[in-house]
Formats: structure tokens, C-alpha cells, sequence
């Protein structure tokens, strides 16, 4: 290493100590998905990152998808798949298969990345501990032709009802890094899929987190310019929704925000998870690369 290689690594180290202190101690939700989960080195990188985090003091909780994994596997096994606002039909036979993909195999490669960049990890799905109680989610859509309401049966999607903080409060005391799959389990121990980014947004709100870092593939929220916006509060996001420049999957991602916001979390951000380093970034610079949302 050279002299100057030297000099900018003390001067980048400077720079992220005041944000080093306020992150201490601090949970940080990490929703992680999109397509940087199926790259390995990307998949690696985002290990090393997790871990330094947790080696810097700060106390992170993964949530991680496996939309494209899971559709490799029922491509493997010949089942089709719908989809309705972006949520998976899921019926008896796929509620299984989902359940093995996501708390199988994507569970255990995310704790294991994390581990082999020296930080234990361990892998747990939202059905470990009564962590989520979930119920059926139902949604409302209105017939383009009778334009009549009626209630579209998802099979076993469900969305959380209630979040037992317990087991992952006793991992992060014993400096070990949650790694949730998005299950869930009704009252009469039915299985339900359920989207990442609402269960990201549920245990960041029962936590109470710092942060709630949600990692898409897109660089955050576009303003009517198309540009992107560094800052928002919760008041000018729903002006947004309202004036129609956000729009389409942005819409669930902002209020998945919205309502860790309400629950107590101090800001969420979307921000893309292909730029590498994209957490580090975001926590410990000056100006992350993401859309902080506030109250």
C-alpha cells in the first residue's frame, strides 16, 4: 500500500466515524432481494457488508426474497405461476415449495455469506418461535366490465398480524445476525407466503429500528423530472401517490416505508442493491445513494 492509498483510506475512515457513533447499538432492518441475490460475488459482497456492520457496533436483522429462485424451482417441477399486484398465487402445493426455497435453501446461502465474512448469522423463518403470526391476505379488485368489487382469493398469501420480537432480540444480544425468510403461520398452523418487503417493514416497526434499508433495483424514488430524490417526508410521498409520479411497484415499497415510519422506525430508504456497498454507503456517508423517507 502506498503512502496516498494510505492517507484516503484515514480520510475515508474520518469521514464515517461521526456516523459510526450514531448507528451504535442500533438496529438496522435490511430487506435484501432483487436480482443481486442470484450473483455470487454480489451475494458475497453483501455478506461482507452485513458482517462489518455488526463488527462496527451496529445491530442489523436481514429479510431476504427469493422470487427468482423460487421460480427456477417450480419451472424444475413443471408448476405454473400467477400473479396478482405483485403477489404470488400461492396454492397447497406451492406454499410448500415456496417454503423450501425461501427457508431452505436462499435462508441458509444469505447466513452463510454473512458467516463466512466472520460474523455469525444464523438462518430463521418467520414460523421459527411464533416470530410471525400471519393471516390470509385478501384483495379487493374492481371487474373492468361490471365494474363490481369482489374479493380475489390469493390461496396461502398472507400478511403479518403480529410480531413476536423475543428470538431475535436474544440473537442480536448474543452478537448474532438474524436472517429472516418471509413466512408466516396462521392461529391453526397453516403456512403463508408472505412478501418480503411488508415482513422487512413488520420487524422493523416491532424493533423499532434506526433504519429500515430497503435494497430494490432501482437507485430509489424518481421525482416527475424522473430524477431521483435524496429526501422525503411521509406527507410529500403521499402527495406523490396522489399525483400519480409514483406509481406501479414503487407504490407498495413507499408505504411498506410509510409504515415502519408510523411504528416507531426513525427513517426507511429504498435504495438499489446492485451498487456495491450500497448499505455501507447509505449508513456511513454524508449523502447515501438511496431516498430517505422521514416522518
Amino acid at each position: 500500500m502506498t503512502t496516498e492509498d494510505a492517507r484516503d483510506q484515514m480520510a475515508i475512515l474520518a469521514g464515517a466515524l461521526p456516523y459510526l457513533k450514531r448507528y451504535d447499538d442500533e438496529i438496522v432492518v435490511v430487506k435484501y432481494g432483487g436480482h443481486a441475490m442470484g450473483e455470487e460475488e454480489a451475494a458475497l459482497r453483501f455478506g461482507r457488508d452485513i458482517a462489518l456492520m455488526e463488527q462496527v457496533g451496529v445491530s442489523p436483522v436481514v429479510v431476504h426474497g427469493g422470487g427468482p429462485q423460487i421460480n427456477a424451482m417450480l419451472k424444475r417441477l413443471n408448476v405454473q405461476s400467477t400473479f396478482v399486484d405483485g403477489l404470488r398465487v400461492t396454492d397447497a402445493q406451492m406454499v410448500d415449495v415456496v417454503e423450501m426455497v425461501l427457508a431452505g435453501t436462499v435462508n441458509k446461502q444469505v447466513a452463510e455469506a454473512i458467516t463466512r465474512a466472520g460474523v455469525i448469522a444464523v438462518g430463521i423463518s418467520g414460523k421459527d418461535g411464533n416470530l410471525i403470526r400471519a393471516k390470509k391476505l385478501t384483495r379487493v379488485v374492481r371487474d373492468p366490465n361490471s365494474h363490481l368489487e369482489k374479493v380475489l382469493d390469493l390461496g396461502f398469501v398472507g400478511e403479518p398480524e403480529h410480531v413476536d420480537t423475543k428470538v431475535l432480540e436474544l440473537l442480536i444480544g448474543a452478537d448474532i445476525v438474524p436472517v429472516v425468510a418471509p413466512a408466516g403461520v396462521g392461529e391453526d398452523g397453516q403456512t403463508y407466503n408472505i412478501n418480503a418487503d411488508t415482513v422487512a417493514g413488520a420487524i422493523a416497526g416491532a424493533l423499532k429500528a434506526a433504519r429500515l434499508l430497503m435494497l430494490t433495483d432501482v437507485p430509489g424514488v424518481r421525482g416527475p423530472d424522473g430524477q431521483n430524490i435524496p429526501e422525503m417526508t411521509v406527507a410529500e410521498v403521499r402527495a406523490g401517490i396522489e399525483a400519480g409520479w409514483i406509481s406501479g411497484g414503487m407504490i407498495p415499497k413507499v408505504e411498506t416505508c410509510i409504515y415502519a415510519i408510523e411504528k416507531g422506525v426513525q427513517g426507511a430508504v429504498i435504495l438499489d442493491g446492485r451498487v456495491p456497498h450500497a448499505v455501507l454507503a447509505e449508513l456511513f456517508t454524508p449523502a447515501g445513494p438511496g431516498t430517505l423517507i422521514k416522518p
